[in-house]
């Protein structure tokens, strides 16, 4: 059995997600989104997603964390904020030795849904069949969970070695 936490960085709302891996059936066990203090500096607002990450984390003993990749979009400013977000997440789990891996949002698309371009409503479909007891509180938990699958399946195919090696 693997416990994996899905990350789904946001500077406004991480997502989160739980699941538990017994060979190739998967199991729901918690989701949840944290959020920064909107009128609070950068600074703050990082260390405020860090610290939340680390109590879910220290909460739920997961032994495996995977995170989406940023995407570049047409606001670079917006893009630098997201990757300063995802990084403060990033170091929740590393730092209590936990390995991490990262996965594109194509990859995590087909993953789930079987295709790189799906839309949000088929992959909130894919992860109700997949993970029946989820309550998909919100879009960012929702994209944690996919997250989370993805790295199920992917996890002993090299991903987490390369996690591992980069540790």
């Amino acid at each position: 059995m693997v416990r994996i936490i899905g990350i789904d960085p946001g500077l406004r709302n991480t997502g989160w997600g739980i699941i538990e891996q017994h060979g190739q059936r998967l199991s729901y066990l918690a989701e949840g989104s944290l959020q920064s203090d909107a009128a609070a500096e950068l600074a703050v607002r990082l260390l405020q997603i860090h610290r939340q990450l680390l109590a879910v984390i220290t909460e739920f003993s997961p032994d495996e964390a995977a995170i989406e990749e940023t995407f570049v979009n047409k606001d670079a400013r917006a893009t630098l904020k997201l990757g300063q977000a995802r990084g403060a997440a990033l170091l929740a789990p590393a730092s209590l030795g936990i390995p991490v891996a990262e996965y594109a949002p194509n990859q995590i698309k087909k993953s789930v849904v079987g295709a790189g371009h799906a839309e949000k409503h088929q992959v909130k479909h894919m992860v109700r069949m997949l993970l029946p007891r989820a309550e998909m509180k919100t879009a960012d938990s929702t994209d944690a969970l996919a997250i989370a699958i993805c790295h199920a399946h992917h996890r002993t195919t090299g991903t987490l070695a390369r996690a591992l090696a980069r540790s």
